[in-house]
């Protein structure tokens, strides 16, 4: 994983906040001056906050768990799904369909529907029925593949949720806090960071701010993806030595005995005495 360093969010603009007059009190631990009426962003408490979420994504990935990504502001959206689709993480860029955690089995029974309709479009005698009625099919397949294709595999509720903008996406905050799952999120100078449990203080607006903290994040998830794969190959070679091991064990066990088996018996004398 490569290091976060203050230049490189210095060129992604990672500290500039909003105005000062649209700013969250909250937010002062975490802004560093103010500059022309706009506050600007301790970028060396990003990197802190940002290495220290890093940790807790990585331990996440690593015990085989998935983390939700939320984006769907213009500046996000294509970034996001970009970078989170090479982790095989569940995102969602397009709009937060509300009750999606609190009313998870809700949405599990849309993924099927769109899994029926898949089968549907598959079979032979799909092309038997009507024009309008096939098309009816297909824009309503389309319509949740918009909403759901990115989150069709998830098959229980995320372990996490990254969230970009915590304004506009409080609904998702909300639920996620309803629920007890940790939170992960980019907070601007607008924002309530105790509203989030890993708040990494930065610029939300630009798309070269956003890259920059998302790749980071993604790196540590597919670090702890690569740690996990190779515990379990240790794991398969070390169960593979264990059962040669006793296998070895059990063939010198048969050996010995078959070897008692077959060892003579001494002569013993059996001569009388004479009288």
């Amino acid at each position: 994983m490569t290091e976060l360093k203050f230049e490189d969010l210095l060129e992604a603009g990672c500290h500039f906040g909003h105005l000062k007059r649209k700013w969250n009190p909250k937010m002062a631990p975490y802004i560093f001056k103010e500059h022309n009426g706009i506050h600007v962003i301790d970028l060396q408490k990003t990197i802190a906050k940002a290495d220290e979420a890093a940790a807790a994504l990585k331990q996440i990935a690593k015990s085989g768990k998935k983390v939700l990504f939320v984006a769907t502001k213009k500046q996000a959206k294509d970034v996001v799904a970009e970078m989170v689709k090479t982790v095989d993480m569940p995102f969602v860029t397009e709009r937060w369909p509300g009750g999606m955690l609190t009313n998870f089995t809700t949405i599990r029974k849309a993924v099927k529907k769109m899994n029926s309709l898949d089968q549907m479009m598959h079979d032979k005698d799909f092309n038997n029925i009507s024009k309008r009625e096939r098309l009816q099919v297909q824009r309503e397949r389309a319509k949740l593949d918009k909403n759901l294709g990115s989150i069709a595999d998830l098959t229980r509720l995320p372990s996490a949720l990254f969230v970009i903008d915590i304004n506009k996406e409080h609904i998702a905050v909300a639920e996620a806090r309803r629920l007890n799952i940790p939170t992960f999120a980019l907070v601007d100078t607008n924002c309530n960071p105790d509203l989030i449990d890993f708040p990494i203080p930065a610029n939300d607006d630009a798309s070269k701010s956003i890259s920059a903290i998302v790749k980071y994040m993604v790196e540590a998830i597919q670090e702890g993806l690569n740690e996990r794969m190779l515990d379990k190959e240790n794991n398969t070679e070390e169960e593979h030595a264990e059962e040669v091991a006793e296998g070895n064990e059990e063939n010198k066990g048969e050996q010995a005995e078959e070897g008692r088996a077959r060892r003579p018996r001494r002569k013993t004398n059996t001569t009388t005495p004479k009288e």
